[in-house]
């Protein structure tokens, strides 16, 4: 793996002032050029599973577009009952991995596989997730949703209109146990993490006791993400009070969260948070759920009117996000 934290701390400024607008550029450019297509994209991967399946597989895992389970997100639940070793071929599960892999990108998919595969282990691994199929997918609108335990993942073709990644997602890992030490070893999503604290450390004090707060939100399925539409009163220090250099740590941040995700929900997810007004964000970082009492920030926090993206690395990594336009 290309790692993300191997940058020297030296780099660091240039890269986060200059990856963010180098992710939206390069994956709207892509968007506007003239495709070339090697391998199937996820979406159409979702229509040739579709197109494959039997009239007792449509009934076990196709669902129709207004189902209220299509937009549910949570940490460890199973969209339907029957796991995909119960109800797909040994093909069409194949296809379900491709279509997992192809939602990430290419420098972080062995990071995820990697998180998904020890995750899921004792349930009997990828053929213990399971899947469902909403809308008709080649006629119309639909969504294939993906879960298991610390996964939540969506692909829709845009048809959720002014939603990046189809709703909202979640991921997550416990890697070396349950309850992780203050270093979080192993864990895939740390190093997200990480660079949130370096924004704390270049805050200077009295921004910081604007960003510390005591207890965060609970964890409640999608109300852990609801929307408010405010711009102010949200929980941390608002973008108006950092300076030039300091936004550019956090659009960094922002580049981190989105780094394991395939470029065209990246650049898709910021162009909605710009929309929705980039000073309209707070950050804030949990004092009470500190492991280790280090003053490293196991939980934090990114806020505005129309996303929001929730670490919660206590006691393992929980990551809970939600974009809209």
């Amino acid at each position: 793996m290309n790692s993300l934290t191997s940058l020297q701390p030296l780099s660091r400024r240039r890269f986060f002032q200059q990856s963010t607008q180098a992710l939206v550029a390069g994956a709207l450019g892509q968007a506007l050029a003239e495709p070339v297509v090697t391998q199937p994209a996820s979406e159409t991967l979702v229509q040739q599973l579709y197109g494959s399946l039997e009239e007792t597989q449509r009934a076990a895992i196709c669902l129709p577009w207004d189902h209220p389970l299509r937009l549910k997100v949570d940490n460890n639940w199973h969209i339907r009952p029957q796991r995909l070793r119960d109800v797909l071929k040994p093909d069409q599960q194949d296809l379900v991995r491709q279509i997992f892999d192809k939602l990430h990108s290419e420098e972080y998919k062995k990071e995820v596989w990697r998180q998904f595969d020890h995750d899921n282990q004792r349930d009997g691994g990828f053929a213990s997730a399971s899947v469902a199929i909403f809308g008709e997918p080649g006629h119309g609108k639909f969504e294939f949703v993906l879960t298991g335990r610390h996964c939540t993942r969506r692909c829709d073709g845009d048809s959720e209109a002014g939603t990046a990644f189809g709703g909202p997602i979640f991921y997550g890992h416990a890697a070396k146990s349950f309850n992780e030490k203050a270093d979080h070893e192993g864990n895939a999503y740390w190093f997200q993490a990480k660079r949130a604290n370096e924004v704390f450390q270049a805050l200077d004090g009295r921004q910081r006791e604007m960003a510390l707060c005591d207890t965060s939100r609970d964890e409640d399925g999608n109300e852990t993400v609801k929307l408010t539409g405010k711009t102010r009163g949200l929980e941390g220090i608002p973008m108006t009070e950092l300076s030039a250099d300091q936004k550019g740590l956090v659009r960094g941040v922002l580049t981190d969260l989105l780094a394991p995700f395939r470029a065209v929900d990246a650049a898709e997810s910021m162009k909605y948070i710009e929309a929705g007004g980039f000073d309209n964000l707070h950050l804030a970082y949990y004092k009470n759920q500190d492991i280790g009492q280090d003053g490293v920030w196991d939980v934090w926090q990114i806020e505005g009117p129309n996303m929001v993206w929730f670490f919660r690395g206590e006691p393992h990594v929980h990551c809970w996000a939600h974009i809209k336009a």
